[in-house]
């Protein structure tokens, strides 16, 4: 047998039993209430922060247009990431605020479904695009803001249950 080829935590799935990729079979999974929140940061000159932050970019209402361009990349990461299943999400949330530091702006994505798969790569998804939708409505103000890090906070249901990442406070 190929490592990897169990569903236990920290195993390769998609891998079938020649090691070729595959999509995971999830048809005999029980639907269970899911969900994934994802967050990510983008840092800008104070300058362009307040002008984000006032409404005052020039392309307008900046924040508006990335929550969003992150509510439809959740919906469409099935098409963006090749082994990801196409999941009915029952909800989206996104948040975009200063980032504790100041530095710029963090966004968290919140994503649900109720189904046989989780909603990591959805939240994920949300959150990447959205900050690169910050990213392209403010460049010509600040084209050295930086995108990173984007990481998974938290994750719930399905068979492995709850998991909180090390360095992050739960929601």
């Amino acid at each position: 047998m190929i490592a990897g080829m169990d569903s236990a935590p920290g195993r390769l799935s998609h891998l079938n039993a020649s090691g070729e990729v595959h999509m995971v079979e999830v048809g005999d999974r029980p639907a269970t209430d899911r969900r994934a929140v994802a967050e990510g940061f983008l840092t800008m000159e104070a300058s362009v922060l307040a002008l984000v932050l006032a409404g005052r970019a020039p392309k307008g209402d900046v924040l508006a247009v990335a929550r969003v361009a992150a509510i439809q990349a959740a919906k469409r990461t099935w098409e963006l990431i090749p082994l990801c299943h196409p999941i009915g999400l029952t909800g989206l949330e996104v948040l975009i605020e200063p980032s504790a530091d100041g530095r710029g702006l963090r966004l968290e994505a919140s994503a649900r479904t109720t189904g046989p798969t989780g909603v990591e790569m959805e939240a994920l998804t949300a959150a990447t695009v959205g900050l690169l939708t910050l990213y392209d409505m403010v460049k010509s103000a600040d084209p050295a803001m930086t995108i990173g890090p984007v990481r998974l906070l938290e994750k719930t249901g399905g068979r492995h249950g709850a998991w909180h990442h090390p360095a992050a406070v739960p929601s």
